[in-house]
């Protein structure tokens, strides 16, 4: 599984597949094969729904969003759940 953490407290945010973290980086623009992190509005999230994203990821990212405009998150890939 895939962990995703808020960037600026590193408090968890859900979840994901392998999947759909390949679906993230497939759509998201990324500034090295390194990079982890994501910045995300709400057009983003439309945008990802609109290309065909699952409604599980779209559930994580919508949350993570919560009641702010944006939001930058980072994954990690983790061997066991929270």
């Amino acid at each position: 599984m895939i962990r995703l953490y808020y960037n600026d407290t590193g408090d968890k945010v859900g979840e994901i597949t392998d999947d759909q973290l390949q679906f993230l980086i497939d759509h998201l623009e990324e500034e090295s094969l390194q990079d982890r992190d994501y910045y995300l509005e709400r057009a983003t999230v439309d945008m990802l729904e609109s290309q065909g994203a699952d409604a599980r990821l779209l559930k994580v990212l919508r949350r993570a969003l919560g009641e702010r405009d944006d939001v930058e998150i980072r994954w990690s890939r983790s061997e066991s759940g929270f």
